[in-house]
């Protein structure tokens, strides 16, 4: 670029966001984030923070007294997770069944300990009778780590039964809830879990850069007994505790995502509105409307009804048809943004999300009409005109 050439600003087209994430941002969660920035110390912005902590709590359905957001995408919640609680010589079983249980395995590896790995297929659950076998193979396993909502799949393991398993064993329980969080039930206390991390640009419709989480009392007495000092600086509660722990002095650790958290705030608010259970209930509603309205094209889904969720479907790609032609043409003719499939998946599914803001019947409505005539157009083999009849049956009876 040269020094004579104009410099304009970025104005990014306006897209309808239903891919793995993120989702769409209400106007109410923009605007939050473009109030004036205050200190990361100020008085008022300290009161902020104790009020995010508490909407976090309600949102987790945890009263953990470390629940806080990491200044950092999902992946920095997870990665504080590890380095937390994780040293060099343990061993902790890794479920994998998709991209995320992936990376637990080597974020485990990096803190120098050894990650037991406990496979399942694609677009299926954890089997938690392999667990249960991994933990009786590795007597004093540090902790069990999976995904309770994979986002590369759309399925959903059982949270409960398997933070259960870690603790008969005496293993603490690290829970992925990044896609989970705000969709369907994230129960941290019910389920006795001891690290829970999420993101906020899935269901909380937030925009993209920081991870909410909570540390049960058990796992911050292993946080406070470790004997090496965590691997990363930045993430290290220990020293984070003093910013985010509640105290009326707050201790100086990092220059905190000020108009971001305003954006989280407001998104939490907006949740706390609406119900915990009530948006539930609506992120199942649009799945089922989405689903009725793909079956009726002739569409198929990859994860089984029992295990699937509803926020992230995983669609078959129709025989002979070129799925990235299919995306490019939603997202130049109709401004939709759907996912491609990931790892062994890619090629073969869609990611189509229902999350946050874009869990709404407009939402689906849009999806199956423009799918419809993509689809039609390219030659794929559906059925014109059924779709949004069996998704109005479901929306509006």
């Amino acid at each position: 670029m040269s020094s004579n050439e104009p410099v304009l600003s970025f104005n990014p087209p306006m897209r309808v966001l239903m891919g793995p994430g993120p989702s769409d941002v209400p106007a109410r969660v923009l605007s939050a984030m473009a109030r004036p920035t205050i200190g990361h110390l100020d008085p008022a912005f300290i009161g902020l923070m104790d009020q995010i902590k508490a909407l976090l709590q309600y949102a987790f359905r945890t009263n953990n007294a470390l629940t806080m957001p990491i200044s950092g995408p999902g992946s920095a919640g997870m990665e504080a997770c590890f380095v937390n609680l994780v040293e060099p010589g343990d061993t902790v079983i890794v479920c994998v069944n998709g991209v995320f249980g992936g990376r637990m395995k080597e974020n485990v590896e990096r803190c120098g300990a050894t990650a037991i790995v406990v496979a399942d297929d694609w677009g299926t659950p954890v089997d938690p009778a392999k667990v249960d076998a991994a933990l009786k193979a590795n007597p004093g396993a540090k902790a069990v780590a999976f995904v309770h909502a994979e986002t590369s799949t759309g399925v959903a393991s059982d949270a409960a039964t398997l933070c259960n398993l870690a603790r008969e064993h005496g293993a603490l329980s690290i829970v992925d809830a990044v896609t989970s969080l705000g969709g369907i039930p994230v129960l941290a206390d019910e389920w006795g879990a001891d690290a829970v991390y999420s993101g906020t640009q899935k269901c909380l419709s937030c925009t993209p850069g920081l991870s909410p989480l909570t540390f049960s009392e058990r796992a911050v007495e292993v946080v406070q007994s470790r004997k090496t000092k965590t691997q990363s600086w930045f993430l290290d509660f220990n020293l984070l505790l003093g910013y985010w722990g509640g105290n009326a002095k707050r201790a100086y650790h990092h220059t905190a995502p000020v108009n971001a958290l305003y954006g989280l705030h407001e998104s939490l608010v907006m949740l706390h509105e609406e119900g915990l259970e009530a948006a539930w209930a609506r992120h199942a509603k649009m799945h089922e409307a989405l689903k009725a309205g793909l079956e009726a094209m002739g569409l198929s889904f990859l994860v089984a009804p029992e295990h699937r969720l509803p926020q992230l479907n995983a669609v078959n790609v129709p025989a002979g048809i070129d799925e990235a032609l299919v995306r490019a043409h939603l997202l130049e003719r109709y401004g939709l943004e759907i996912g491609a499939g990931l790892g062994a998946l890619a090629g073969k599914v869609w990611r189509i999300g229902l999350m946050g803001a874009s869990a709404t019947p407009n939402h689906v409505t849009l999806c199956l009409t423009a799918l419809e005539t993509v689809l039609a157009e390219l030659g794929a083999t559906v059925a014109v005109g059924k779709a949004l009849p069996a998704a109005a049956k479901v929306l509006w009876g």
